[in-house]
């Protein structure tokens, strides 16, 4: 991994050089947090987006008053992505990180093992936009008495082979761990390390959809997780990554995935 960050976090920036070097790191339960919150947010192909999402991140956690970072890691893009992110790193607040492209599940599980070694708390946001920042304090005030934090996407337009992947993944996560969570894979997720640091560690580097997962473990125990619901709005910038067939392989093979991670929760 590549830190970019000219106001990076040391203990981040330690652990990345670690992970170069070695490819080893020590198991996430066994680390240590520091401050509130890091917030993750994985980034493929999003020039045009990624400057205005970023800036309004940062103007909603700052009106809270959080003591947070802002996790942006660059999964390979092969746009202009690199450039913008090249000057948000001189942010303050924010820790740039970019690598060889992995796909988004193994970039948010390297974002998540980062987080819980810094933070009390990991927020995972995606950069397209489309569930607003505003939105994010709606979850921040739940936090309390619980270890997760979900939103659930309402007002949205989605295509078919969207609406029935939505559909698997929360009848998997309910069928397999008798979670509660309803909208799984939702991309806005806020989750305690103590609690999610255990699942990591559980977790393959290159598992695909590691939030469905996570969902399963986090969202089983109605009276440690809540769900939120926050508006979804119409991307007005880049393209779906994956869509038609290539979405409905993406969710069978998310499904053998979690059916082989069960074996691990039991």
């Amino acid at each position: 991994i590549q830190v970019t960050a000219k106001h990076a976090d040391p203990v981040l920036m330690t652990m990345s050089t670690a992970h170069q070097s070695t490819d080893v790191e020590p198991p996430v339960s066994e680390q240590h947090y520091g401050r509130e919150l890091t917030v993750v947010m994985p980034v493929y192909n999003e020039e045009a987006s990624l400057p205005a999402c970023a800036a309004s991140w940062l103007d909603a956690l700052d009106q809270l008053g959080i003591d947070y970072r802002l996790l942006v890691i660059n999964d390979g893009s092969s746009d202009g992505t690199q450039v913008a992110l090249d000057e948000l790193s001189a942010t303050e607040r924010v820790d740039a990180l970019s690598k060889a492209n992995e796909g988004h599940g193994p970039t948010i599980l390297r974002g998540y093992r980062l987080g819980v070694a810094t933070s009390e708390w990991v927020f995972q946001v995606d950069s397209d936009d489309v569930i607003p920042a505003s939105a994010f304090a709606a979850l921040w005030a739940e936090r309390h008495g619980v270890d997760a934090v979900f939103g659930r996407r309402t007002g949205r337009d989605q295509s078919a082979d969207r609406a029935f992947i939505t559909k698997i993944a929360a009848l998997t996560t309910r069928t397999l761990f008798g979670a509660r969570a309803q909208d799984a894979n939702v991309p806005f997720r806020l989750m305690r390390s103590s609690a999610l640091a255990p699942v990591l560690d559980r977790l393959p580097d290159d598992t695909f959809a590691p939030n469905i997962v996570i969902s399963g473990v986090l969202s089983r125990d109605p009276a440690t997780f809540a769900e939120v619901p926050v508006p979804h709005q119409h991307r007005e910038a880049g393209e779906v990554s994956i869509v038609g067939f290539g979405a409905l392989k993406a969710a069978a093979r998310s499904f053998i995935q979690t059916l082989r991670a069960t074996r691990s929760f039991r």
